[in-house]
């Protein structure tokens, strides 16, 4: 001891440090809870999605840090990923949904994915389990915070609604004290969503009834309209939405919000499923959150108007029309066959558009919403259209009141979100 460390004090000092070195031998070090500086500073922060619309200046030069994110009281460290627990109660006991946190080694927004809020919407379960595992966290700026199954209760019974009959999409952002639905709705929101930037909460067409895949979005809000620009030459079709909607609860606590239509129920279709795929990467891209080439800049189509057709007698529906079809005034969208008469009725265009959602070919009774037909315009139009729609009487359906007016999108039994 003496020759290795010299005499008189320098042996206690010695002996101390040769201590602590066994101390940290036995004991392996642990990944750190506190802020990992990675980068050299920088000249400003990027800003978020809303200090972006309200034109806010960067934020002061600062060291770029990368702090773990706290969620349902665990930590994710950067540039790692982990599979949380959140509670929710279904099947009469208590269970819990897998939720998927991906957290970057870069800092960026904190972006929401969330599916499976109707039980027989497979095709979003899909989308959002196949975005996680196309995530790098050691590549991401920002946060991705995945739910692929919001109501598990549905899921597992292959149903759109909770054991008591409740749609979820209706008690937004819900209550702890409240019926079923509403006690689901507050945890998730509580839980997951108000730690969010933005959020994409993926359906498909209800009852039968297939959508082209399309963003559903409220236009007069601009970090919302901003929100859309991301998603490329992907369909959005302008929608207030209805009181309870996951996306109308996000937009009002301020984070910006987009419901994503993919298809049918009940079935997982693979072509629509990787159009919202790539839909998301592009997003991803413009939100700063992913590196790579910029998307084709492709023209967004952007719809303000739509409207349903409608049989008229009931009978066998047999559509002649596909998703996405252009379609002229008066031109044929189907018949509906009554085999007991043996007569035939024709569905026809009432006007210029594109099939943005069908029903499947069925059994229908008299006045079944079979076509919904969107009338495209520019972004800029359709803006100003929803900011006018503010001032104008509304009817149960969605169209402005009057005798003469159309159906517009929203109404409320037909293709609900």
């Amino acid at each position: 001891m003496r020759a290795l460390c010299g005499a008189g004090g320098m042996i206690d000092r010695c002996r101390g440090a040769l201590v602590l070195a066994v101390v940290l031998l036995v004991s392996p070090v642990r990944a750190q809870d506190f802020p990992l500086e990675l980068r050299p500073p920088v000249a400003a922060r990027p800003a978020n999605l809303v200090e972006r619309d309200q034109g806010a200046p960067p934020a002061p030069a600062a060291a770029e840090l990368v702090v773990p994110f706290s969620l349902l009281g665990r930590f994710v460290l950067p540039g790692t990923r982990m599979v949380l627990d959140l509670p929710v109660t279904g099947g009469g006991g208590d269970a819990s949904a897998p939720v998927s946190v991906v957290h970057g080694a870069r800092p960026g927004p904190v972006l929401c994915l969330a599916a499976g809020i109707h039980g027989d919407e497979i095709n979003g379960v899909e989308i959002v389990r196949r975005l996680v595992n196309l995530l790098q966290p050691e590549q991401l700026a920002g946060t991705v915070v995945a739910v692929p199954v919001v109501n598990l209760s549905g899921f597992q019974r292959g149903t759109r609604y909770l054991p008591d009959r409740r749609d979820l999409n209706r008690y937004f952002p819900g209550s702890r004290y409240g019926s079923m639905a509403s006690r689901i709705a507050y945890v998730f929101f509580d839980g997951v969503v108000r730690h969010c930037d933005a959020l994409i909460d993926f359906h498909t067409g209800s009852f039968d009834r297939s959508n082209l895949p399309q963003v559903r979005a409220d236009l007069r809000l601009p970090a919302v309209l901003e929100l859309a620009r991301g998603l490329g030459a992907t369909v959005v079709l302008h929608s207030p939405g209805s009181k309870g909607m996951l996306r109308l609860a996000a937009t009002a606590a301020g984070i910006p919000a987009l419901t994503f239509e993919v298809g049918a129920p009940a079935r997982l279709q693979v072509s629509e499923i990787e159009v919202a795929v790539a839909a998301i990467n592009g997003l991803l891209h413009h939100l700063g959150m992913v590196d790579g080439g910029a998307s084709d800049k492709l023209p967004q189509p952007i719809f303000y108007d739509s409207q349903w057709v409608r049989a008229n007698a009931g009978g066998l529906l047999i559509g002649e029309v596909a998703l996405g079809q252009r379609v002229q005034k008066g031109q044929r969208l189907g018949r509906v066959i009554d085999p007991l008469r043996n007569t035939e009725r024709a569905m026809v265009s009432p006007v210029f558009g594109r099939v943005l959602g069908m029903a499947q070919n069925q059994q229908v009774l008299p006045g079944f919403a079979a076509f919904h037909l969107g009338e495209e315009t520019s972004e800029q139009h359709a803006v100003e259209e929803a900011g006018t729609a503010v001032a104008e009487d509304v009817d149960e359906d969605g169209g402005r009141a009057g005798a003469d007016a159309p159906e517009r999108v929203t109404p409320a039994d037909d293709d609900v979100e």
